[in-house]
């Protein structure tokens, strides 16, 4: 009896020991080489909108995309502050000569958030989905090259090993954003042909399991999304401590900017990005005595448009959007359009300042990417009215615009209700478009139903947006310029290009990825962003820059220009004894 004891003992010391230090070198973490944090408390971040889906396969919105990327993790990730890659999920990785392939090793002893192993199975059904044409996942353009995909293999259980049909430009870089998906969980779904089902917001906690700093606790309609340590993350820090350091990652949904820049003043939230410069300076004014800290981390890489409905799903379902069609299928109607907008003064009155009016896609805080020779355009009435005097359009004595038929211009702008900032946007551009005689309306819509008339049904006319890119590399925006692309709105869910410039884009985009020289392959990138502006199936119009701010106590805080600009390291934050711990 004595001995059992002796040795329940001892195997209770080695599981202990285990637990806080050999355990984890067996295991293969990565370490956090930052400042060392405490554990505790929660941070409190607020939501415009509601996510639409958990399912790391699905999303397309950006309140899906922050809360899936705190529970889910890739194999290589790109550091959104300084914007260069770093070993994750896999710890190293190897190229081929020929730069053809890309051998992974795995991290061993690695486990989902629900306690179960990972290994090379999970990587390698992980890209099946994201590859599989029926699952019509939003990633899968960004594993073709020139058409075709990426393939991946097991080489054993901790070795996996990637191949391209050719050389890949954007190298390991493409591995940042595949969330490795559990196989025992989602396998089962996947063969039925079910998994873009899985994981919606009604789903029980204990049926999502990811790989990253937070896993699922709560899920309040309307209110709040909890999430909650992973026991099972794999990074440590240099005192051999589990990352993160955090309780909770609460979600609270908030009707608007206003509202959210309210919660914070209050304390209710603890952190805050995506500031509006008007909110931004007021919240400026009481800094000091209210405890917080703000932060302008300079140009990001978001960019404002305005989309006009290209789709050819319309006629006989929308019979007036098709007749208003006719006119933005119009090059000169496009690029009158373009020029009546008075760039500068947006910039000036929606941003206070702190942005940059836009010429193409590619913002100014890009700078390994912008096209310098392209300036954004600067406002002409004289010649927007020319381009549709030339088109065929005329006015009536009250200066209103007909077209060729007699008919009033007028159509509509959709915009996201709780976005202030684009509502405002959408409102220079009714000023604007009125001196050229068109008479436009706003139609505000809460976000899903925004977002579902844009790519769902195709029932708008114009729309207000903003796209921003998880990377400063092409490679991301792969899925909104190819023409067969899950986001290329303008015309979304076409097989084949419907036009020969779209062509012409498809093939500088298939060619930029395997072309390795980078000053070739900006060639390449700058001729796309130049026919884009040259067509305009958008209109660029303004990037702001990145706004934050978070209280003063919130330790490991920075800010970055890639999305998700304050949670991109929420496993490193932290609040320290001495400050506020929420």
């Amino acid at each position: 009896m004595r001995f059992s004891r002796k040795i329940h003992f001892l195997w209770t010391i080695l599981f202990s020991v285990v637990g806080r230090g050999w355990g984890q070198e067996a295991a293969d973490f990565a370490r956090f080489e930052g400042e060392p944090g405490q554990r505790g408390g929660k941070l409190v971040v607020a939501q415009r909108a509601e996510p639409k889906t958990l399912n790391p396969v699905a999303p397309v919105d950006r309140p899906s995309r922050d809360v899936i990327q705190r529970m889910t993790a890739d194999l290589i990730h790109i550091n959104r502050y300084t914007q260069k890659t770093e070993p994750a999920l896999c710890k190293s990785w190897k190229a081929s000569p020929d730069g053809k392939s890309f051998t992974l090793k795995l991290r061993r002893g690695v486990r989902f958030s629900d306690g179960v192993p990972m290994d090379a199975d999970d990587v390698v059904f992980s890209f099946r989905v994201y590859l599989d044409e029926n699952v019509h996942s939003p990633q899968r353009d960004l594993l073709l090259i020139s058409g075709k995909p990426i393939s991946v293999e097991k080489l054993d259980a901790y070795t996996v090993r990637f191949l391209f049909p050719s050389p890949y430009a954007a190298a390991e870089r493409v591995f940042d954003g595949f969330a490795i998906l559990p196989r025992h969980l989602l396998e089962k779904d996947y063969a039925e042909g079910k998994i873009m089902q899985d994981w919606s917001l009604a789903t029980s906690p204990e049926k999502i399991a990811g790989l990253g700093p937070f896993r699922l606790k709560q899920f309040v309609a309307g209110d709040r999304i909890v999430l909650e340590r992973n026991p099972y993350y794999w990074r440590v820090d240099t005192k051999g401590e589990r990352l993160p350091y955090l309780n909770e990652l609460i979600f609270l949904t908030v009707p608007n900017q206003d509202a959210e820049v309210v919660r914070f003043q209050a304390g209710d939230t603890q952190a805050i990005s995506g500031l509006s410069a008007e909110n931004f300076a007021n919240l400026a004014k009481m800094q000091q005595s209210n405890g917080y800290k703000l932060l302008d981390a300079g140009p990001g890489l978001e960019y404002n448009f305005l989309l006009f409905n290209l789709n050819d799903d319309t006629e006989g379902r929308y019979p007036e959007i098709a007749r208003r069609q006719h006119w933005f299928e119009d090059l000169s109607f496009r690029q009158a359009v373009s020029f009546a907008i008075d760039r500068a003064a947006m910039v000036r009155l929606v941003f206070g300042g702190r942005g940059a009016p836009l010429a193409s896609q590619v913002t100014p805080g890009n700078k390994l990417w912008v096209d310098s020779a392209l300036q954004a355009p600067v406002q002409s009435i004289e010649e927007a009215k020319n381009l549709l005097r030339k088109s065929g359009f005329s006015w009536k004595q009250d200066g209103g615009l007909i077209d060729r038929q007699g008919g009033p211009v007028e159509f509509t702008i959709l915009v996201n209700s709780s976005n202030a900032q684009r509502a405002q946007m959408a409102a220079l551009i009714q000023d604007d478009l009125k001196k050229i005689g068109m008479n436009v309306q706003i139609v505000s819509l809460e976000f899903r139903s925004w977002l579902d008339r844009i790519t769902k049904s195709h029932e708008y006319e114009t729309a207000l947006m903003g796209l921003g890119s998880p990377d400063v590399d092409p490679t991301p925006g792969m899925n909104v310029w190819v023409s067969s692309g899950q986001t290329h709105l303008w015309h979304l869910g076409e097989k084949k290009p419907a036009t020969p410039w779209e062509a012409e884009i498809d093939r500088l985009m298939d060619k930029q990825l395997i072309t390795v020289n980078y000053r070739e392959r900006k060639k390449l990138y700058d001729r796309v962003q130049e026919i884009i502006a040259e067509q305009k199936p958008m209109i660029f119009l303004a990037s702001p820059n990145i706004l934050t701010g978070a209280q003063s106590a919130l330790r490991n805080f920075r800010p970055a220009i890639i999305d998700n600009y304050i949670l991109w390291n929420a496993d490193e934050l932290y609040w320290p004894d001495h400050g506020r711990t929420p």
